[in-house]
């Protein structure tokens, strides 16, 4: 374990203060007793930018309100969510509940959107309610899982990007909710504003589809790193007996989503399984304590969720887009 605390150092400004880095977790920046309030944001933005992720203890986050302050003291301004998979609970601010997912399922490692063409450089995560056992929000640095990657794999994705098809049924989250209207026309400016292409079912529902890059040189670093979400939406990730029912059904275009690489050629099991691997490899993972703050850079940092026994209570708030320079390319540089 690596404790900082040197008069140099920026976490160790204040008295109490000091940073742990213990091998195969983030970096700990320990506030002592503190709120969202005074929250110290310049060693939090240097430790962020050093690390791509930190997490706060001791700021005694209980409320989603208490994320938006934290927000405000880093300067990040929520933004509203377009595009998700699964239903969120809005608070005020741009604070949201996190993802509806079974609490026995893992969750698997992705950045924020990272299929859309505006994408939230920087994710917060507040624990109001630790669990009693599991439920960690892990992370995964994608220069280091672009580094683990097999380079024939690479690659393919360098030259192809990938693609995402979806469609949106009656049932789950429909188009409205994860556009954010009913109005049809709202939506295909959506579309057309952000390189969806879009069809209307004769049963009401939507389909889209589009190709984005896999790997992403930050705006600020200036290096590369592993971006895309093509494992974790890969239609292998579907439970069997729902993915061979829904085939039946609509065929294996009517999936609710399907990821292959950009020229249309399916991405094989192997190919998901190794990318898994990689950010297994590059895994960092930090129990939660109720009142924490997490602080990730999305552009950099993966993330995901351990499953968890006992009452779970996780807050985000995503800010600070970016849009993705040629969203139809195989790579990308973002743009602020």
């Amino acid at each position: 374990m690596t404790t900082v605390n040197d008069p140099g150092s920026v976490a160790a400004r204040a008295p109490g203060r000091h940073l742990t880095h213990e091998e195969g977790r983030p970096p700990v920046l320990h506030t002592g007793p503190s709120d969202a309030e005074h929250l110290p944001a310049p060693e939090v933005r240097a430790l962020l930018a050093e690390h791509g992720a930190v997490l706060v203890r001791g700021l005694g986050l209980a409320e989603p309100a208490d994320l938006a302050v934290a927000a405000r003291a880093l300067g990040v301004r929520g933004t509203t969510e377009r595009e998700g998979f699964t239903g969120r609970q809005a608070h005020p601010d741009g604070v949201y509940s996190t993802s509806e997912w079974a609490a026995e399922d893992q969750l698997c490692m992705h950045h924020e959107l990272s299929y859309a063409a505006v994408v939230p450089s920087i994710a917060l995560f507040g624990c109001l309610v630790a669990p009693q056992r599991g439920g960690a929000t892990t992370v995964a640095d994608g220069e280091r899982v672009l580094g683990l990657l097999p380079g024939d794999l690479v690659a393919g994705f360098e030259r192809d990007g990938w693609e995402l098809a979806r469609t949106y049924y009656e049932f789950g989250l429909g188009w409205a909710e994860a556009f954010g209207t009913d109005d049809r026309a709202r939506v295909e400016e959506y579309c057309a504003a952000n390189a969806l292409d879009h069809t209307w079912t004769e049963e009401g529902g939507l389909r889209t589809r589009q190709r984005r890059p896999a790997l992403l040189r930050h705006p600020v670093t200036g290096r590369r790193g592993w971006f895309n979400q093509a494992a974790f939406l890969h239609e292998s990730a579907l439970d069997p007996v729902v993915r061979e029912y829904l085939e039946s059904l609509y065929g294996p275009e009517g999936l609710p989503f399907r990821t292959t690489y950009g020229n249309g050629e399916p991405i094989s099991t192997d190919t998901v399984a190794t990318i898994n691997k990689a950010y297994e490899e590059a895994c960092w993972s930090e129990p939660w304590q109720q009142g924490d703050l997490l602080v990730l850079d999305n552009l950099r940092m993966a993330h995901g969720r351990d499953p968890y026994e006992g009452e779970r209570r996780i807050v985000a708030l995503f800010g600070d887009p970016v849009r993705l320079a040629g969203p139809g390319a195989p790579s990308a540089d973002a743009t602020r």
